[in-house]
């Protein structure tokens, strides 16, 4: 039986672009190319266009990262879709995620962007968290996360124990 998909969804470029410095950075760095091209086209020629060239390079290698992975919600599982060539499949079962996190700056938080933060005792965050940077509505999708993880660990039966070592 195949699970219904609830959510799919990238690291957004354009999100990258108007919800941080960078993405702004390289929106101005852009700018000053064509302009500069402009103004100055009889003394520079369109030497300053290589701006706009820098600015358009750096969007597209954004691009082609954000195109790397891809995060799938189902009601049972997270699933992480990862390369372009090379490819591999991971999953989380919902019922084993112990926290979701937002991180987001105020430039994020004004565009809905954030980076949502999976923590689980799954083998896929063995060496530290999952990390899905630069995720549009960021707020919403880890508000649905933490009900989906509620909800499978209802039904499979699930409690999560926090274990302290005293040291004295």
């Amino acid at each position: 039986m195949t699970e219904a998909r609830l959510d799919s969804f990238r690291s957004s470029t354009l999100g990258w672009l108007r919800g941080t410095l960078a993405g702004w950075g390289a929106i101005m760095i852009g700018l000053a190319g064509v302009i500069l091209t402009l103004l100055y086209m009889r003394d520079w020629g369109f030497y300053p266009l290589a701006l706009t060239a820098a600015a358009l390079a750096i969007v597209a290698v954004k691009w082609v990262q954000n195109l790397a992975a891809t995060y799938e919600v189902t009601e049972e599982r997270l699933i992480v879709r990862r390369g372009i060539i090379f490819k591999s499949i991971d999953e989380i079962e919902m019922y084993r995620v112990k926290d979701v996190r937002l991180d987001f700056t105020l430039l994020n938080e004004w565009t809905g962007i954030g980076t949502l933060g999976v923590s689980s005792s799954d083998e896929t965050t063995r060496g530290g968290d999952l990390v899905m940077p630069l995720v549009e509505r960021a707020l919403e999708r880890r508000e649905r996360l933490r009900r989906l993880v509620d909800t499978a660990r209802q039904r499979r039966g699930v409690r999560e124990l926090d274990m302290a070592h005293d040291h004295y």
